[in-house]
């Protein structure tokens, strides 16, 4: 059985979460995923959507074999779990998360690594692993204290809590909220802008902002120029930069830019 659709339409990735009701993340879920990414990177899409079948996104990860299992064992699949949402965290392309209902767990911790994240309006979030006596295995409580901080991040972590989607969105956890019948249908209209833009200056965004995380402002700032210089011998800036200029000499509006397929950003998207 699938766990996961991938479709390209175009220059959009679709990759769907097709094991409801409870979209448990197995092994083969995994093992599924890299093979999606690889797919979507080798694609020529320009943008990914990330969804889910059924009421709820997912419950996280399928516990039932954990106990069956060594430490060695579980160090080795948690390491190679760990390495590929660290792939969907950094693949060369713009990815947009699709939330309906409960997003738990592994759940989450797949959606946080997400660009953008959409949730329907009744759409709860979590940490479940303090209920079994465990951690976040796949870097979700860091993930979560970048965005909110120490003190929201460890209250959510010790409580199991069910975090609503607007508590999220205040807290910049989330980019909006929406009404749940059009959740996917607004995730989708935005992916697609994304990947009619100019989507080597939106890579070159991310992994500035990626370099950020790790090293702060000092890190980003040493990189910028080695990312944004490039940008201007692309087709984007060489078509749309002397019209924009053109356009605002005579009083005219600027013209739309025109999107790319995505690079590897000289090595720094990875």
């Amino acid at each position: 059985m699938s766990h996961i659709t991938v479709t390209i339409e175009g220059n959009l990735a679709r990759l769907v979460l097709s094991n409801p009701p409870q979209n448990r993340l197995a092994q083969e879920f995994f093992d599924e995923l890299r093979d999606a990414i690889s797919l979507i990177a080798g694609s020529g899409a320009r943008a990914a959507l990330l969804s889910a079948e059924g009421p709820d996104f997912s419950y996280g990860g399928d516990i039932v074999p954990w106990p069956t299992l060594s430490p060695k064992q579980l160090r080795a699949a948690f390491e190679k779990r760990l390495g590929t949402v660290n792939q969907w965290e950094r693949l060369p392309v713009l990815t947009v998360a699709a939330v309906q209902g409960l997003c738990f767990g592994g759940g989450f911790e797949l959606a946080i690594r997400s660009d953008i994240i959409f949730a329907g309006a009744s759409a709860r979030f979590g940490h479940p692993e303090q209920s079994l006596g465990i951690v976040t295995m796949l870097g979700g409580i860091q993930r979560v204290a970048e965005r909110v901080g120490k003190a929201f991040a460890m209250e959510w972590a010790l409580t199991s809590e069910q975090v609503p989607a607007q508590t999220m969105l205040e807290r910049g956890v989330i980019n909006r909220v929406v009404a749940d019948e059009s959740l996917l249908e607004e995730a989708a209209a935005f992916a697609r802008k994304l990947a009619d833009g100019p989507t080597r200056a939106h890579l070159a965004h991310k992994a500035l902002l990626r370099i950020w995380t790790g090293g702060g402002l000092t890190a980003a700032d040493g990189a910028l120029l080695d990312l944004a210089l490039p940008l201007f011998e692309t087709e984007d800036v060489k078509s749309v930069l002397p019209a924009a200029v053109e356009a605002f000499t005579a009083g005219l509006p600027r013209p739309k830019p025109i999107g790319h397929a995505p690079m590897h950003l000289l090595g720094l998207v990875a």
